[in-house]
């Protein structure tokens, strides 16, 4: 269901009325007005009254009518952050005039003319509002006509409620998510251009970290803030993987915050995303010994960079004079836009992020595929002016000056779709839609709650280890029957992998292929039948209830850039295995909030899953550890902050020489904020990023 709100005070200010429509995609289905007491003289007052009525109504129709509400057209954003944060409605905040307007009209409607109201303004500019002759009213009334020469027909609070809900509905498409919004010059609009105000109070971001970093990031605001700097992010794809995701999460934070960010995309090319991956798969080592990338690849690549390059460069464009001040590339499938932005302005500083894992001992083996694509890679950006990778060791190639390196992990969004806390109520609708998406792709039944299941959520990859889960998983089946033998089979814990796709990911089909293949295969067709293996759409509250609703988190993977789901597992209070490599053993205390194993040895993985899910103490006490020692620095506050310090050094006209220093370090050694002993962060020691 969709709802839309509207309201006004009435009766000389002494009463506010609310109007409430709600939808069903469809039709108008229910409509209700609320009147209460309204005093001027205390607003803050009238505020928390007013969210309290609007809550209180949805939640009371919610249950009478056994339904959801998934988003919610508003004319105040008073409401907005409860409304998401309580009920999971997206709220989607519009300028619904009290008077009717005249609008844009397609050419081909007919019987439309021209008219002082201005029937044909620009699309875009401000609708005019509709003023009647005061003779046509007296004529049918008996209203005096000297009263005005021309009178505006009021819009009734009704009707402001009814023409938000069905605004709202435009901005959901397939799926019932809200729509992705890419506008000029493909810059991505997060939030729909900012019509969604998911989080509008600051202090509910404040309350994700530490004092000591809401105080150094406040600091770097209000610098970039009175100088007016403006910074620019350039991946590869507006959705689908970890890079996106938090640039929205970015985006909407430096918006709350009045900083001048903005993020822009290439068009997107199967063709070359084809590339990309086959590229991507070659640095990481889990490639095909004989896949290389060829002269004909690379043209197609730098042609289609420089397409995109040169609409950003022209006149207007935000690498062109008077565009950004700062510009981030945050993606391997990037750096060729490095040497074209040095040529177009010189003095632009650029900073690269590289957040794949980079064999770099398979890199400097002459002749190999990984020192290919990397001479091709750092043809380009060798021009950058720093160098942030991972803070995994072995992931610098000694190409890299170390002087340009700085250390920064990936990060999550603790009051996005996927980490808030859903309501019982939501969760169970979440369950459910997973239940029936099970259904229509006739895939095994999720049998929560009346069963646990253990989950891995990750992109279809072949980094990502799926394999050694399923080995793991039927090692643990045959464990339980062997050493619990009083447990019966439906006490026993399924088995749930699954995950989003992205744009940029053609290798999704062909894993997921492979996976269903090793189910029906001896011995794992044993336990096929408790295993479910879904590819979902892109809900993130979907993989909250699935994360949240689970008994221990799994993340097996066999090449690994930092891997934030395993700080959100964490988060959610979820024990974890986790394979040693990549960023993985930088996020688990060992022992104290999971596990963690080398990769390929799923027997002691086996192990730690039947500790785990039969000893209720170990389980809760990992539980409630893992809950209360995830670092700042993962969270969407805490990263931001780094970008922010880059932005600000850089502008200041500073050369910064990092020489391999944590970001995060450098930020709170600036900002007059240290990190205290008793803090919780990411272990700083033993690294060797260029072995």
């Amino acid at each position: 269901m969709w709802v839309g709100l509207a309201g006004a005070s009435v009766n000389n200010n002494t009463e506010y009325e609310v109007a409430l429509s709600v939808h069903d995609s469809v039709y108008n289905i229910d409509f209700s007005t609320i009147v209460i007491p309204y005093n001027l003289n205390s607003p803050d007052k009238n505020a928390k009254e007013i969210e309290q009525l609007i809550l209180q109504a949805l939640r009371k129709f919610s249950i009478d009518h056994l339904c959801k509400f998934l988003g919610a057209g508003i004319t105040t954003p008073n409401v907005c952050t409860r409304l998401w944060l309580d009920m999971d409605i997206v709220p989607i905040v519009f300028n619904i005039k009290p008077y009717h307007t005249d609008s844009i009209t397609r050419p081909n409607i007919k019987h439309r003319i021209s008219s002082t109201t201005g029937s044909y303004v620009p699309s875009g500019s401000e609708t005019p509002t509709v003023y009647v002759e005061s003779a046509h009213v007296s004529a049918m009334t008996g209203l005096r006509a000297d009263v005005s020469e021309r009178l505006p027909i009021p819009r009734t609070l009704d009707e402001q409620a009814d023409s938000a809900a069905r605004k709202c509905l435009m901005h959901f498409g397939p799926g019932n998510n809200p729509r992705l919004s890419i506008g000029a010059r493909n810059q991505v609009t997060v939030d729909a251009g900012g019509k969604i105000h998911l989080i509008d109070d600051l202090d509910e971001f404040k309350n994700t970290v530490g004092q000591r970093t809401w105080s150094a990031i406040t600091k770097l605001a209000d610098e970039l803030r009175e100088k007016k700097v403006k910074i620019g992010f350039f991946s590869s794809t507006p959705q689908g993987g970890g890079v996106a995701l938090m640039r929205h999460a970015l985006i909407r934070f430096c918006s709350a915050l009045d900083v001048d960010v903005a993020w822009y995309v290439p068009n997107p090319s199967p063709a070359v995303f084809r590339i990309t991956k086959n590229n991507h798969n070659i640095l990481q080592g889990v490639a095909s010994p004989d896949l290389r990338l060829t002269q004909e690849q690379k043209d197609t690549f730098d042609a289609w960079i420089l397409k995109n390059g040169l609409r950003w460069t022209a006149e207007g464009g935000p690498l062109a004079e008077g565009g950004v001040d700062i510009v981030f590339i945050d993606d391997p499938q990037m750096p060729g836009l490095i040497p074209l932005i040095k040529k177009v302005r010189p003095n632009v500083p650029i900073v690269y992020r590289s957040h794949i894992e980079i064999r770099s001992d398979l890199i400097h083996k002459a002749g190999s595929p990984q020192e290919e694509v990397w001479k091709y890679l750092w043809n380009n950006i060798q021009h950058a002016d720093l160098f942030i990778s991972h803070p995994v060791s072995k992931f610098v190639p000694s190409d890299v000056p170390l002087e340009k390196l700085c250390l920064l992990g990936a990060a999550t969004d603790w009051l996005d779709g996927l980490n808030k806390e859903l309501d019982p109520w939501d969760s169970q609708y979440y369950m459910g839609e997973f239940r029936s998406l099970c259904a229509k792709e006739k895939m095994n039944e999720l049998k929560w709650p009346e069963r646990d299941y253990l989950v891995q959520i990750a992109r279809f990859d072949p980094a990502k280890g799926i394999p050694n889960v399923i080995d793991s998983y039927y090692r643990l089946r045959e464990l339980l029957h062997k050493d619990s033998s009083e447990l019966t089979e439906e006490e026993h814990p399924q088995l749930l992998l699954c995950g989003h796709g992205a744009v940029d990911d053609p290798d999704a089909s062909i894993i997921y292929d492979q996976v269903m293949q090793i189910l029906a295969s001896e011995p794992y067709v044993k336990y096929a039948k408790d295993v479910v293996v879904m590819r979902l759409p892109p809900s993130d509250q979907l993989l909250n209830a699935l994360m949240a609703n689970s008994r221990i988190a799994l993340q097996l993977s066999t090449r690994e850039g930092f891997e934030v789901k395993v700080s959100e597992a964490l988060h959610a209070g979820k024990p974890i295995v986790a394979s040693r490599t990549g960023g993985i053993p930088l996020q688990v205390v060992d022992g104290k909030s999971g596990y963690l194993v080398e990769c390929g040895d799923n027997a002691t993985v086996a192990n730690h899953l039947y500790n785990l899910y039969t000893d209720e103490g170990l389980y809760r006490s990992m539980s409630q550890y893992a809950k209360k020692h995830v670092s700042d620095e993962v969270s969407t506050v805490g990263n931001t902050a780094a970008w922010l310090y880059l932005a600000v050094m850089l502008h200041r006209g500073v050369k910064l020489k990092p020489s391999g220093a944590w970001l995060n370090d450098m930020l709170r050694a600036e900002t007059g904020e240290e990190y205290l002993d008793e803090e919780p962060r990411l272990p700083r020691g033993g690294l060797n990023m260029q072995g």
